[in-house]
């Protein structure tokens, strides 16, 4: 039989080709009716973050699938697409990762998993599974050497982490994408990585180092702590053992470095704060010294890192050489030479450099000791010692001269794996007696030596001897090396990726146990190959160029240490069978902590954390969080939350239990009946970060039943409404179905009620005050708009009210007005006339209020005559408003002015009686509209509505003054409450209460003996006014719902004597609302303001008269003061006092009231009386100017013929200076310039007070011969500078001589740099031959403290503060000392 060969390379019978094609074409087909149908049915869209590698943890995986798919094959395909061996991973929701992960093996379908198709987004995370990461597809065994890796498989292990653009270092552990359980299983490395707290990536890098480092391990471990000697939560040598330990033996992935950085003495401010890593070498390894004096480590730290270098001086012509010995514990190599334009390729061309000597020359010669002259000399450096671990720092970061910018240099720069340090030794200076007589203590040596076989012109081979080194075995004993043992092999890499403002740190380390290569990069820890660490030389694959560092990458090397190659030396890591007796017990201690943690961790995961509410019978409703293990019961449960929530003693366990709750809605979703024995975890759905829902534990009295509540049923809080008394009752729960109809739930409410459902109606409130009649009989409570939670209103009574449309009913009335009724706390002013019990509340007519009260002199009036007798008034203001319509103005002046007297409250105490409107009194409302609104209504006319324009201006701030009587309220008496504490008297309060008039013009337009009006546009007015054109109440427009009754202690914070709780419709306008508080304030709505006030107190004028109190919420505050209410046109005005020569130059004087039209000199006429009455200024008008404030700065001088919003804008909330002049003003029109000038005396570092000069133009040289007038300075030697910043633009007498810009080359004032084009510029000037007083350190630093005092007295900033960042300290005693002197 002839045989072909098939696709698997097996022959197959040639005839069986066409059954395999056969086959293979009903494969083709079913796989095509299979996608046919998979597109037919719905989709789920899956988004999966692979949490298991730094490099993958803001990657995300989307796939589209049938929603059929089982979950085997999900995680088939997730495998698939991510490139993992399937089973090495798990996948658990993004939304809550404690969550258990899905089934592998489940062949559920999505749909029936929780996952939700059509469009929506299901979020999932790849994490490790058992704590071991996934292996790769690619890899068969999934530990093999990363080299098989292509080189985006290497670059998730190696490089810096992703970053959001930010300049700091913050690890991976910050991303909230980031599973919290991958990192607590130790990586497939076998290291540990650790975690970044903010910003310490550098401290991370250094401590892998160190902890690499077999020598300084072993040295650490052999280290014995002492706990009676020292605090371990301090010791710095104990907690970094404890951490090596951890690092060595911990099961987690990552641990803390917390405990190391509080023995530094670090808060956790400093995890935010970037610093170098070489300087924390430093640092830490002189604090390392400090701890380990007198111990056996004493000397460790100059044993492994300290060398020593010759720094000398060679004279060329007699070979004099002085030379002194420093010792290093790092070496720091230049990238590219200052002034060159191209960086040195490797480190071997660095460490050349940094050896080769320079010549002294021209005039830097070098004095000779022998030749006892000046001679030319080379200057340079000689290794005489190189130490066993050799650390070399890349000088990266650079200053940019041209730009006056820190840079990074990311220039290529290559360094070997083996470096050969002997071309760099010099050992003939290691064999001189010179040499030979210095010490290792780091001090500086000094000395000379005179050498015959030197040569004068000194060649290169000076630098560069061979032979052998001297290296030292001890501190004292040296001992000739052969020169193979000054080879060096690299094993720790510290790279930098980011620029000079900030970046991030990682480290690749060699291990020396079985030399592979790792990237230690925070807690993430992976293998990685050399081609890595070549990654890391920097630089671009171009030329060399100057601005190649520009183009480069910004992952680079930044230090490097080497360990010498000398296997008598070279030691090998502490196994944990050879730790010492004192680091096995600790190892013990540390294991259990990390098991309890982990047994404790386990109890967290099974633990499910649900929020618990409680209706107390006694403390009303409490909130508390249940916690609750998952296997415990709903019986074990309903205990520990009777018991929680203190119920012991008060009801009795039997009377409680959990049900479902819904707290946004206020809805018990379902009881649990017949599950007592069944475990929470099955109840709750699981274990989950958060639910969906809460817990509630009812509560019920012994003789009650609890009453079954089902999934599916709506709860429904109904209000039973009485139209005869206008009440509305508490809500009743009731729970009803969403198929019910409206005729089922009628009957449903009935029977809890006790109403006919005949008669009943039904009004649902669907959202805030949207009101919706249920008149449908058939209709479902779905189809009405009925939800979890409801509020309806029910009505069962046999009135005419039936009979009218819903929205004119009494019903919608009394429901509209409960809707929009909000509750307010209104503090009356302490001195308004008479108390408030003097000022009888009125209630409603019929109730047990009617009783009658005394008067001002004992007489009795009953409420029903009072409000009679106010309705009277108000029928016959009614009356005259209708037949005045078509009057003249000063007709409607005349009506305006009778509404007044007859609103007056002080009108019936002048007839021994007290006047009373009770606004909440359905009588009086009625009979209001009848008179007024009766016959208005019909009206066309548009003047009879009630005014809805708003006004934009924004409210007045009022809270510097406390005064609770405005200033300018006409009476004699004084407010004690002022701030400038005026003599305290009682308000004699006249009838007829009238504000004066602000100009003499204004008095001429109004008519004698009627209200007084403004001639200004109510548009370009700072507030509304309280009466429209027709000069009636705009509050009479329309009745809306106020009842104001006392406040009780319960009620409010307030004094409950001068307290009112109001309860008013918010729709009612702020005039209205003030016209409704007359007869409790005690006077006209004129005559006093109303303030909001927040929730810090701080009060805020309310002025738009136009505006509504929608704004307003329940229990809001409000308070009332005394003092003439703004008119249209009117601002008011905060007047302060410009003290140019003062420590403080801004001092408040009064609020006033600036209006539109005035003048300068007419609002001076005004304002000076007030001065002299309450501040005690007695000043003349020739001698005051008043001028622009702008925050702290003066401006503008306002002359006296300026009109307020013809020549000055004004606003409200406005600002003024007040300047009083030691003679007449020389201001006398717009084009002079008055300029703040104040001399400096470099001499005597004093700066003189401030002149004002007048200047008639902007001229330069007028400016000068001004100032050398006052000054007596000639011409040709005055200077001067602007002032800059705010007035008074102070500046420390250190820095003013050489900061400012002194005689700046300009003709006129009104270019740059000056830009002097207002009044009330600051302008410094000085004698220029004038020199600065010489001072001492002691005199300069003591004239500093009292600069920097002043400053920041007045709030300036202080320039001459030392460095801005903040210096990287380890603190021995535990934390930083507090320096009282220190700012």
């Amino acid at each position: 039989m002839e045989m072909v060969p098939s696709e698997e390379n097996q022959f197959v019978p040639k005839e069986g080709v066409f059954w395999s094609c056969r086959q293979s074409i009903f494969d083709e087909i079913k796989r095509i009716s299979q996608i046919q149908n998979a597109a037919e049915e719905p989709r789920v869209l899956c988004i999966i973050q692979d949490t298991t590698s730094a490099k993958t943890v803001n990657e995300r995986l989307t796939l589209n699938l049938p929603a059929s798919t089982t979950l085997s094959k999900l995680y088939e395909d997730v495998a698939h697409k991510a490139g993992y061996v399937n089973g090495t991973f798990d996948l658990a929701w993004g939304n809550t990762p404690d969550m258990a992960p899905l089934d592998h093996s489940s062949e559920m379908s999505l749909s029936d998993s929780g996952f939700e198709p059509g469009g929506k987004r299901n979020f999932l995370q790849l994490t490790d599974k058992d704590g071991e990461q996934p292996q790769i597809a690619s890899d068969e065994s999934g530990t093999a050497d990363s080299s098989g890796l292509d080189d985006s498989s290497q670059e998730r292990f190696i490089g810096p982490l992703p970053r959001d653009g930010t300049a700091g270092c913050s690890g991976d552990y910050s991303s909230p994408s980031y599973s919290y359980s991958s990192i607590l299983n130790k990586s497939e490395t076998g290291y540990v990585g650790l975690v970044n707290q903010a910003m310490t990536c550098y401290l991370n890098s250094l401590l892998q180092t160190l902890f690499m480092t077999p020598e300084f391990r072993n040295a650490l471990y052999n280290w014995e702590f002492e706990e009676s000697e020292e605090d371990p939560v301090t010791s710095i040598p104990f907690q970094l053992q404890r951490l090596f330990v951890l690092l060595q033996t911990s099961k987690k992935r990552a641990i803390e470095t917390t405990d190391v950085t509080r023995s530094f003495g670090w808060d956790s401010s400093e995890a935010w704060q970037q610093h170098d890593v070489q300087e924390l070498c430093r640092v830490m390894f002189d604090a390392l010294e400090q701890k380990w004096k007198q111990t056996e480590q004493a000397d460790l730290i100059n044993q492994l890192y300290q060398g020593k270098l010759k720094d000398y001086v060679r004279c060329l012509e007699c070979g004099y050489e002085s030379w002194r010995i420093d010792t290093y514990l790092d070496i720091p190599l230049v990238i590219r030479p200052f002034g060159a334009s191209q960086a040195y390729g490797s480190v071997e061309e660095a460490l050349q450099a940094f050896i080769q000597p320079e010549t002294l020359d021209g005039p830097n010669q070098y004095f000779c000791e022998r030749c006892k002259k000046k001679c030319d000399a080379r200057k340079g450096l000689r290794f005489l010692h190189f130490p066993y671990l050799l650390t070399l720092q890349l000088k990266r970061f650079d200053f940019d001269y041209t730009t006056m910018h820190r840079i990074k240099l990311n220039d290529r720069m290559t360094f070997p794996e083996e470096l050969d340090m002997s071309p760099f030794i010099d050992v003939e200076d290691e064999k001189s007696p010179q040499t030979e007589s210095c010490t290792d203590s780091g001090a500086e040596n000094e000395g000379s030596c005179h050498s015959d076989q030197m040569s004068n012109d000194f060649s290169t081979d000076d630098c560069v001897d061979e032979g052998i080194c001297l290296d030292s075995t001890g501190s004292t004993e040296r001992v000739l090396k052969p020169k193979s043992l000054l080879t060096f092999e690299l094993f720790s890499v510290m790279v930098h990726s980011g620029s000079a403002a900030g970046g991030h740190y990682y480290a690749c380390i060699k291990s020396f146990s079985d030399g592979q290569w790792y990237s230690f990069n925070d807690q993430h820890v992976s293998k990685i190959t050399q081609d890595d660490i070549r990654k890391t030389y920097g630089g671009s694959s171009g030329s060399r160029g100057y601005y190649s560092s520009a183009f480069a990458s910004s992952t680079n090397a930044y230090m490097l240490i080497y360990r010498l190659k000398d296997p008598s030396r070279n030691a090998k890591y502490l196994s944990v069978d050879d730790f010492p007796e004192h680091i096995k017990s600790l190892v013990q201690k540390e294991k259990e902590s990390e098991e309890q943690e982990k047994r404790q961790r386990e109890i967290e995961r099974n633990t499910c954390k649900i929020k618990l509410f409680c209706m107390h019978p006694v403390k009303m409703m409490m909130e508390s969080k249940l916690e609750v293990h998952k296997d415990k019961t709903l019986r074990e449960a309903t205990e520990m939350a009777y018991k929680l929530m203190e119920l012991e003693g008060v009801v009795s366990l039997d009377c409680c239990r959990l049900v479902k709750y819904d707290e946004f809605h206020e809805y018990l979703e379902r009881s649990y009946e017949g599950e007592e024995d069944t475990p929470m975890g099955l109840l709750l759905g699981g274990v989950k970060s958060s639910y969906m829902f809460d817990l509630l534990l009812e509560t019920r009295r012994p003789e009650q039943v609890f009453q079954p509540y089902k999934p599916g049923e709506v709860m429904v809080k109904v209000h039973v409404v009485d139209l005869k008394s206008e009440t509305i009752a508490s809500p009743i729960s009731v729970r009803a179905y969403l198929n019910q109809t409206i005729t089922e739930f009628k009957q449903l409410i009935a029977q809890a009620t006790g109403l006919s459902a005949e008669t009943m109606r039904v009004v649902l409130e669907r959202c805030y005050n949207d009101l919706r009649l249920l008149y449908v009989p058939n209709k479902t409570l779905k189809a009405e708009g009925f939800f979890r939670s409801n509020k309806v209103f029910v009505e069962s009574s046999e009135s005419a009210d039936h009979q009218v449309a819903f929205t004119d009913s009494l019903l919608w009335k009394l429901l509209d007005r409960h809707g929009n009724t909000i509750r307010l706390l209104v503090l009356l002013p302490e001195q308004s006339p008479g108390t408030l019990a003097n000022r009888t509340l009125c209630q409603k007519v019929g109730t047990d209020s009617d009783v009658p009260f005394e008067g001002s002199k004992g007489s009795r009036k009953s409420v029903e005559a009072i409000l009679e007798e106010s309705t009277e008034k108000l029928k016959n203001l009614s009356l005259q408003q209708q037949q005045g319509s078509s009057t003249s103005d000063s007709q409607k002046s005349s009506d305006a002015s009778d509404f007044e007297h007859i609103e007056s409250p002080t009108q019936e105490a002048d007839s021994n009686s007290s006047l009373c409107v009770a606004a909440d009194n359905r009588e009086l409302e009625n009979r209001i509209r009848a008179a007024a609104g009766g016959s208005s209504g019909a009206s066309s006319d548009p003047e009879n509505h009630f005014a809805c324009e708003e006004r934009s201006d924004s409210e007045v701030n009022n809270d510097r003054s406390t005064s609770s009587v405005d200033s300018d309220i006409l009476s004699s008496s004084h407010s004690s409450d002022t701030l400038c504490n005026a003599d305290s008297g009682s308000i004699q309060l006249a009838n007829g209460l009238d504000s004066h008039s602000i100009t003499s013009s204004r008095r001429s337009k109004a008519h004698e003996g009627k209200k007084e009006t403004w001639d200004t546009a109510e548009e370009d007015s700072g507030t509304d006014s309280e009466y429209d054109d027709n000069g009636k109440s705009k509050a009479e427009a329309q009745y809306l719902y106020f009842r104001a009754e006392p406040c009780t202690q319960d009620d409010s914070t307030w004094d409950a004597q001068k307290c009112l709780v109001v309860h008013v419709d918010k729709r009612i306008t702020l005039a209205a609302f003030k016209q409704n508080l007359e007869p409790y304030v005690g006077v006209t709505s004129t005559q006093f303001k109303v303030f909001r006030v927040y929730a810090n107190n701080q009060e805020f004028e309310s002025v738009r008269l136009n505006e509504t109190l929608s704004s307003f919420s329940d229990d809001n505050k409000i308070t009332i003061r005394l003092g003439r209410a703004l008119k249209k046109g009117e601002y008011r005005v905060k007047v302060y006092q410009l003290l140019v020569n003062e420590p403080e130059p801004c001092k408040f004087l009064v609020d006033t009231v600036f209006a539109k039209g005035m003048t300068v000199r007419q609002s001076k006429e005004e304002l000076l009386p007030q001065l002299k009455e309450q501040c005690k200024l007695d000043l003349s008008i020739d001698r005051v100017r008043l001028r622009k404030k702008t925050w702290k700065n003066p401006g503008t001088v306002f002359l006296d013929y300026h009109v307020y919003e013809e020549d000055i804008s004004i606003s409200s909330n406005w600002e003024v200076f007040l300047e009083v002049l030691n003679e007449p003003e020389k201001m006398k029109s717009m084009s002079q310039l008055a300029v703040l000038t104040r001399r400096w005396n470099p001499a005597t570092m004093k700066l003189g007070p401030f002149q004002e000069v007048i200047l008639e133009s902007s001229s330069v040289e007028e400016l000068k011969e001004k100032l050398s007038e006052i000054s007596d300075i000639p011409l040709e030697n005055l200077e001067f500078a602007k002032g800059r910043g705010t007035f008074p633009c102070d500046i420390s007498v250190l820095e003013i001589h050489q900061d400012l810009d002194w005689n700046p080359k300009v003709s006129t004032l009104n270019v740059w740099p000056l830009y002097i084009c207002d009044d009330g510029a600051v302008v410094f000037y000085r004698h220029s031959s004038e020199e600065p007083m010489e001072l001492s350190e002691d005199e300069r630093n003591e004239l500093m403290k009292k600069e920097s005092s002043r400053l920041l007295k007045t709030g300036h900033r202080v320039s001459y503060s030392p460095r801005k960042e903040k210096a990287l300290k380890i603190y021995l005693d535990g934390g930083p000392a507090k320096d009282p002197g220190q700012d």
